[in-house]
């Protein structure tokens, strides 16, 4: 048998309390999936099985204990790892768990080793909850914390990819009164090179990348606040001395309509909402989360668990299969083998 020259993918569960599992099973089962790479799915059988029956498809579940022995892959079979010793049966949907948040960081830690060995050219997670995180012990909030945290990184970024624009975030996941303590000189040109490094790699060029103002109207010329004056536009200038095509600080409500309209590739928000907001407005289900930074690939869906819908089974996948999309393509342009 010839091996396939698809690259293999990881597709994490995620939170067995949401819709991880139903879009993981709902994509596996669409052929498109199996066109684009060689996906392995990083969860729980038992759980995988109980998904089948809510949406009643008739499918085999494989459980294997190697990449090695993967060659292609079928709708009609689902190849999983077992990637946690927590007992999911009796998890209700719709709740916070901390079983399920305990198995969502095993399954993600399972891929994470096997993507740094070499089996795998690319993680794609299913949303995880850090609610249960928080109360399974874990001492992170999120996937780009554990990500980074594993692969021992220090410097790394969440960023929205959607529509051919990329957006990343100087602070991330902390309350707005913590924000201004993450706005630095260093932490703004490191996000900048962040995108700057990826979008070269992605799109085979220098980006135009555009930088938002922290403060409204780009503070007015010192009226609302000095973050611009005294922070962005130093690390900006930075950044230029390096070659890099960035620019601003612009106000963001009128960035974020010049970038939707092409004349930016990338974006680099200062915070959370900032970046996410229009993000999520514009590309919709064709958004996706990567992490920059990490020796390995990972992209992400670019919603939540949806606890409120998880009972009801009807979960679109569409943003999922759009993050293997991405992975592929990351993985093909980045010379990635699996």
């Amino acid at each position: 048998m010839v091996t396939s020259v698809k690259p293999k993918i990881l597709i994490t569960l995620g939170d067995v309390a949401g819709i991880g599992p139903e879009i993981v099973v709902r994509a596996w089962l669409k052929p498109c999936l199996h066109e684009l790479c060689c996906p392995v799915i990083v969860g729980d059988v038992k759980r995988l099985e109980a998904t089948l029956r809510h949406l009643d498809y008739s499918a085999q579940i494989v459980q294997i204990d190697s990449l090695a022995a993967i060659w292609e892959t079928q709708p009609h079979q689902l190849i999983c790892i077992q990637s946690t010793s927590e007992n999911l049966d009796s998890i209700p949907l719709g709740e916070v768990n901390p079983r399920a948040g305990k198995a969502a960081y095993d399954f993600l830690i399972a891929a994470i080793d096997l993507a740094m060995n070499r089996q795998a050219a690319a993680i794609v997670t299913a949303p995880l909850h850090k609610m249960a995180l928080k109360a399974a012990g874990i001492p992170f909030p999120g996937h780009t914390e554990i990500l980074a945290d594993r692969t021992g990184v220090s410097k790394f970024a969440m960023m929205l990819y959607g529509k051919g624009l990329a957006i990343n975030h100087v602070t991330l996941h902390v309350g707005l009164r913590e924000v201004l303590a993450g706005i630095t000189h260093s932490n703004i040109v490191e996000k900048i090179e962040l995108l700057h490094e990826w979008l070269c790699m992605f799109n085979g060029s220098p980006p135009k990348l555009g930088v938002c103002a922290l403060n409204p109207h780009a503070s007015d010329g010192g009226l609302m606040g000095d973050e611009e004056a005294r922070i962005i536009s130093p690390a900006i200038a930075t950044t230029q001395s390096k070659g890099i095509r960035a620019s601003g600080p612009w106000p963001s409500d009128t960035l974020f309509r010049r970038a939707f309209q092409g004349e930016f590739q990338g974006v680099v928000a200062m915070y959370h909402d900032q970046g996410h907001i229009p993000m999520k407005l514009m590309a919709d289900w064709a958004m996706v989360n990567v992490t920059l930074g990490l020796p390995i690939l990972r992209t992400s869906v670019a919603h939540g668990t949806a606890f409120d819908i998880a009972s009801h089974f009807r979960a679109d996948s569409a943003s999922l299969l759009e993050a293997v999309r991405v992975a592929v393509q990351w993985a093909k342009q980045s010379n990635v083998r699996s």
